[in-house]
């Protein structure tokens, strides 16, 4: 589109909601296009409208007053992934993250919800998310439903297709894997060899019972690697989850908690093996900008926070792995190749394991479909995202298929499971593990 042809927009409209999309990030897009083929749902919808160009053009219709909200503008905003992959395709620097998550704590605060909904999502966000008493029954209940049988029986009758959308979710559902993380959380972990650095572990919220087992292997290869890992007590979810559904507020509540239970302890970093939790956590300073009580603190905070993958790439690892024979593949996730510009890291990891083959996986940085809980309330789109995810896995021949997210992770298991060979998925850091554990040739 030549720069005469380029649409004039009146100004923004004075006295928006304060969590509104900013005049100056929706000036900086030109409308040039080029976001559109690395846009996951305009390469499945083909629909204008749902390309990050024309919700762009969207929110700057609302903001000037063209036109309303309405519940088109409402579904439009809500098929997006906030994957991001738009922003590395962007010349102009269009910070879209920001301006998805502004337009939706907008909507969240226009949009009357049904009462059982709202109940849902308060109990979801302000309770389930944030509460490790919560998390635990949740997870007593997953590991019973695999542990009597239940969940191999509602599959091999078929009752489960009986439950309309639940069932066709049902095999997203991740396993509990006990015992859960809670009981290391407030631990400190001393380095294995001469201490290197001392860093403390965000344990996640849902990941401390879904994800117990990566975040021992964290620890463990942390240790491994020179590091006193300490596990603080008073930490919290990231808010991440809350962010991306517009529930601003209560994200930087959580922000305010993680920033004082992580910031006094004069930690080398703060270390997260999600990158979806990594992203908004190095974002906590624009979160809180406006908070003269916690500003300064988020910077500070946010510059230490690092990606396991690229802490353990910049310190280097230590000798000591096995050798491995096997066929490794790399899916990246998008929060940490298009939110925080990490791409090399875990790939120069995977390269260092002795005897690994590494693969390159066409369309890597193309969403697999997980998005927070995407694949679940929009599980048809993301289940055609996955399939075609899996087409291009199954024809790399790799034997284990790695990521650096947990939700990817559990993703890319239903889709080993449903469409692919056979496939080992695990997080970068787990095959990194399963290295050092090996006996010594």
């Amino acid at each position: 589109m030549a720069a005469s042809e380029l649409p004039v927009f009146p100004p923004v409209l004075p006295g928006r909601h304060p969590e509104a999309p900013r005049a100056a990030d929706l000036d900086k897009c030109v409308h040039c296009g080029l976001c559109l083929n690395n846009c996951p749902t305009y390469r499945e919808l083909g629909v204008e409208m749902d390309s990050p160009r024309g919700r762009i053009y969207q929110m700057v219709q609302v903001a000037t007053g063209q036109v309303e909200m309405s519940p088109s503008y409402f579904e439009h905003l809500d098929l997006c992934l906030a994957c991001r992959g738009c922003e590395s395709a962007c010349p102009s620097g269009v910070p879209y993250g920001r301006l998805i998550e502004a337009a939706r704590a907008e909507i969240e605060a226009a949009k009357e919800r049904p009462w059982a909904e709202r109940k849902f999502r308060d109990f979801v966000f302000d309770r389930l998310l944030v509460s490790r008493g919560w998390l635990k029954a949740a997870g007593a209940l997953i590991y019973l439903y695999e542990a009597t049988g239940l969940r191999r029986l509602a599959r091999g009758s078929g009752l489960i297709k009986l439950f309309g959308k639940l069932g066709r979710i049902e095999h997203l559902a991740p396993g509990a894997e006990v015992p859960f993380f809670f009981d290391k959380i407030g631990k400190t972990f001393p380095a294995e060899g001469e201490k290197r650095y001392r860093v403390a572990l965000l344990a996640g919220c849902l990941a401390n019972v879904t994800s117990a087992r990566l975040n021992e292997a964290t620890v463990r290869v942390l240790r491994r690697n020179g590091c006193e890992v300490v596990v603080p007590e008073e930490q919290t979810c990231c808010g991440a989850l809350h962010v991306h559904s517009g529930l601003k507020d209560k994200a930087r509540e959580l922000a305010r908690r993680n920033i004082d239970a992580f910031l006094s302890g004069g930690f080398d970093a703060v270390i997260t093996n999600a990158a979806g939790c990594g992203s908004t956590l190095k974002e906590y300073h624009e979160l809180l900008e406006s908070d003269p009580a916690y500003s300064e603190k988020a910077h500070q905070f946010s510059r230490k926070v690092q990606d396991i993958t690229e802490f353990l790439a910049a310190i280097g690892l230590r000798p000591g792995m096995a050798t491995t024979e096997v066929t490794v593949t790399y899916q990246d996730s998008c929060h940490l190749a298009h939110g925080q510009k990490i791409r090399q890291a875990p790939r120069e990891l995977l390269k260092a394991i002795p005897g690994a083959r590494f693969r390159e996986l066409p369309l890597a940085d193309l969403c697999c479909g997980s998005a927070g809980i995407y694949n679940i309330v929009h599980d048809e789109i993301a289940d055609s995202m996955l399939q075609k995810k899996m087409a291009l896995v199954n024809a790399t021949g790799a034997q284990i298929v790695t990521t650096a997210n947990v939700g990817c992770a559990i993703q890319l298991k239903a889709g080993a499971e449903r469409y692919g060979k056979g496939q080992r998925v695990l997080h970068v850091v787990e095959l990194l593990d399963e290295a050092y554990g090996k006996p010594h040739a």
